[in-house]
């Protein structure tokens, strides 16, 4: 396998492969790489800086890769600018040329998309970034429910911890079960998780598989109102059904849940941004800014403004 790490690079997304790798390769915790064997490929062998600040010297220059099984895509921060190295581009689309199936971890999918290699294929990207990679490529068929997804030769998937899964995934399928589970036992994991298992919504744990599937719904929808009969809708649940499992999960109706999330999403943006209220009320999916001031303040006993003003 080789590895691509993006500047600024999610580094579980990075280790958690490779570490899964590891204990599949070989007998014990010996660590030699029999099974599989991996390396860091980069335009150049300059080392390359993680978001949390650790660096990675990779270990092959892409003009020098040979071939592989897998190709890896390891993303980040997208905050920096759209720039992709133009040598990573012309290997990327060599790889794609080979049939070499492709990979994006994290935001690699951003990666893979913007060099054209997802066009026509069914994309995973995390709840936390669906928004923006919808912004930036609205045609692309993408999902944030599953923790990847895999479409002919190209694999997707959300980052985080559900890396783990892919790789046991990609282990079972290229060197056998048996390594799979020795690796995901030895890294904690109780059992590999199928990929259509629904990624964990960022502001609540829930056991239901209907309220997971509509937190990660109301996640991807924070910007509009949508009513408890179009989440029905979406999902194809009874709006009875989906009212009862929301109340015996959560406690509360799924109608008031949403503009809860609605308000924290505001309150956020208040504290972190210097929009104006308007801005932030339109934004959050309100009528306008009377009306969400009303549901601030009723919230949190300040109007915006006092609140913003009371952290500066």
């Amino acid at each position: 396998m080789g590895f691509v790490l993006q500047p600024s690079f999610t580094l579980v997304a990075f280790s958690s492969f490779v570490d899964a790798l590891r204990l599949a390769a070989d007998e014990g915790d010996r660590s030699r790489p029999v099974r599989c064997q991996w390396e860091v490929l980069s335009p150049d062998l300059a080392p390359i800086r993680a978001s949390c600040g650790v660096e990675v010297t990779p270990t092959l220059r892409l003009d020098e890769a040979g071939s592989h099984d897998i190709v890896v895509v390891v993303g980040g921060l997208i905050s920096g600018g759209r720039r992709i190295d133009a040598r990573l581009i012309k290997f990327l689309k060599r790889c794609a040329q080979q049939r070499v199936p492709l990979a994006g971890v994290c935001t690699g999918s951003f990666i893979l998309a913007r060099a054209g290699l997802l066009d026509g294929y069914r994309a995973c990207v995390s709840w936390f970034h669906y928004r923006e990679f919808t912004r930036e490529f609205p045609r692309h068929e993408v999902t944030s429910s599953p923790l990847f997804v895999t479409d002919r030769d190209r694999i997707t998937c959300a980052g985080g911890t559900s890396v783990t899964h892919l790789a046991a995934h990609l282990i079972e399928r290229q060197v056998g079960k048996a390594e799979s589970r020795k690796a995901l036992r030895i890294l904690i994991e109780k059992a590999p998780l199928p990929s259509a298992t629904p990624q964990p919504a960022g502001t609540e744990t829930a056991q239901n598989v209907w309220v997971r599937r509509a937190l990660l719904l109301l996640e991807r929808n924070v910007d509009s109102r949508m009513s408890v009969a179009d989440m029905a809708a979406e999902l194809k649940i009874g709006v009875r059904q989906l009212e009862r499992v929301f109340r015996a999960e959560l406690g509360v109706s799924p109608a008031t849940y949403a503009r809860q999330l609605r308000l924290r999403h505001a309150h956020q943006l208040l504290l972190e941004t210097g929009r104006a209220v308007s801005d932030v009320a339109a934004e959050a999916g309100f009528a306008d800014a009377a009306h969400f001031t009303r549901r601030y303040r009723s919230a949190y006993g300040v109007t915006p403004t006092q609140a913003r003003k009371a952290t500066r």
